[in-house]
C-alpha cells in the first residue's frame, strides 16, 4: 500500500488497534481496493494505524502493508482516534475499526456527500458479519434510535477543521465516545444548516466476536447493565466497560 507523497492528501483513513495482526490484514484488503477505486487517486488517501500498546505483530503488520504506524499507549479509544487524527495531514477524516471491512466505493461516496455541502459528517452503517436471532433483535433495538438521530457506526467521516472546532473525541469516556463525536457535529451543523447523514450504499462489514465470545443475546443484558450504571453506579458502569471492551482476550480467526 503506497501512501501519500503530497503534503494534504484528501483523506486520513484512521484505525484504532490493539492487538488486531488477526483482523487488520482483511481491513487492509479492502481499504487498498476502495483506493483503487477512489476517482481522485490513491495518493488522495493515507492509512494510519494507531497502535494502541499491541503485544502482537499489529505495528509491524501496518509498515510492511505501507500505513503509517503510530503509537498510544494510553488504553482509552477516544485517545486512540485523537492520535491519530493530531498526526494525520489529511482534509477529510475517516474513522475506522480495525475488525470492519470497507466498501469499495467509499471514499467516492464520502466525497459525494461532502460536496452537496449539506453535510456535515456521516456514517456508513454496517452489515453484520453473520447473523442469527440474538443478533437480529439486538440489532433492530437500536435500529429506531438510528433512524431518528441519523447517528450509525461503522466508517465514520468528517472535515478536518470540523473534527477540530468540537475538540475531537471525549477522552473521559472509555465507551460511546463515537456517539458523543456525531452528537457533537450534529449540534454544529445546525448552525450552519448542515446534517449528519448515514451513505448506506456502502455498508461496512462489522465484526460479531463479541457476540461470539459472550453469546449472541449477551446485549440485551449488557444494555441493562449500562442503564442501572448510568442511573446509580458511573464506577460500576467504567469497571465493567474497562472490562468489556478493554481487557486483553481476543478471539483470532481459524
Amino acid at each position: 500500500m503506497k501512501t501519500s507523497s503530497q503534503n494534504f492528501p484528501r483523506f486520513s483513513l484512521i484505525i484504532p488497534a490493539h492487538n488486531e495482526e488477526a483482523y487488520l490484514p482483511e481491513l487492509l484488503d479492502s481499504v487498498d481496493e476502495a483506493r483503487a477505486c477512489y476517482i481522485g487517486g490513491t495518493d488522495e488517501i493515507e492509512v494510519l494505524v494507531i497502535d494502541n500498546a499491541s503485544t502482537d505483530s499489529t505495528p509491524s503488520l501496518a509498515r510492511t502493508r505501507g500505513c503509517r504506524d503510530i503509537r498510544e499507549d494510553k488504553r482509552v479509544i477516544a485517545a486512540v482516534r485523537n492520535t491519530g487524527a493530531q498526526n494525520a495531514r489529511g482534509k477529510v477524516f475517516v474513522f475506522v475499526d480495525a475488525d470492519s471491512i470497507i466498501h469499495s466505493d467509499t471514499f467516492n461516496e464520502i466525497d459525494r456527500s461532502l460536496s452537496t455541502g449539506k453535510v456535515v459528517a456521516g456514517a456508513s452503517g454496517v452489515r453484520l458479519q453473520r447473523m442469527s436471532l440474538g443478533i437480529a433483535v439486538t440489532y433492530a433495538l437500536f435500529v429506531p434510535l438510528v433512524w431518528l438521530t441519523r447517528m450509525d457506526t461503522g466508517v465514520v467521516f468528517c472535515r478536518r477543521e470540523d473534527f477540530e472546532e468540537i475538540g475531537g473525541y471525549n477522552e473521559d469516556r472509555l465507551f460511546a465516545e463515537d456517539v458523543q463525536l456525531l452528537w457533537d457535529l450534529m449540534v454544529l451543523g445546525r448552525t450552519r444548516r448542515q446534517k449528519l447523514t448515514r451513505i448506506t450504499s456502502v455498508k461496512a462489514i462489522a465484526s460479531t466476536r463479541k457476540f461470539d465470545e459472550h453469546g449472541d443475546w449477551h446485549y440485551i443484558w449488557l444494555i441493562f447493565r449500562f442503564l442501572y450504571g448510568v442511573l446509580f453506579s458511573k464506577r460500576s458502569m467504567n469497571d465493567f466497560a474497562r472490562m468489556y471492551w478493554y481487557g486483553e482476550q481476543r478471539i483470532n480467526r481459524g
